[in-house]
């Protein structure tokens, strides 16, 4: 694995474990953001690793994910797209949104799909790295 696409991973592993850690301390927002983040940097370590470029500095995943070819992640692109990418900035400030606190947070139900979901791009993210090494 190439150095670049390892930190990426790297991190990205951190923020999974950091996720894991908040869902069984009950804190579902927490949980739902570092999910995203773990499968934002994991979509990033993949850019590098294929594309052999620098990630763009987006958050969105659905614009990573325009970036890999389709074949990658075929499993989950919708899910990721349509349920993960909206947690990046309303589960962090609580006036993101007007409403969303904080009766609008995340629950349990949305915490576990959010922590699957980037448990399975980590896990597609590790066979990417090491077939392409």
């Amino acid at each position: 694995m190439n150095e670049p696409a390892e930190l990426w991973y790297r991190f990205a592993q951190e923020d999974l474990q950091a996720a894991e850690i908040l869902f069984r301390e009950e804190m579902y927002n927490q949980v739902c953001f570092h999910s995203q983040q773990a499968t934002e940097k994991a979509l990033k370590a993949v850019i590098v690793k294929l594309l052999g470029i620098n990630p763009p500095r987006v958050h969105a995943l659905t614009d990573l994910l325009r970036m890999i070819p389709p074949r990658y992640f075929s499993t989950v692109r919708s899910a990721i797209i349509g349920f993960l990418d909206v947690f990046y900035l309303p589960v962090r400030y609580p006036d993101a949104l007007p409403g969303m606190a904080p009766e609008g947070l995340p629950g349990r139900r949305e915490a576990e799909e959010a922590l699957e979901l980037a448990r399975t791009a980590m896990g597609e993210t590790e066979q990417i790295l090491a077939i392409h090494t």
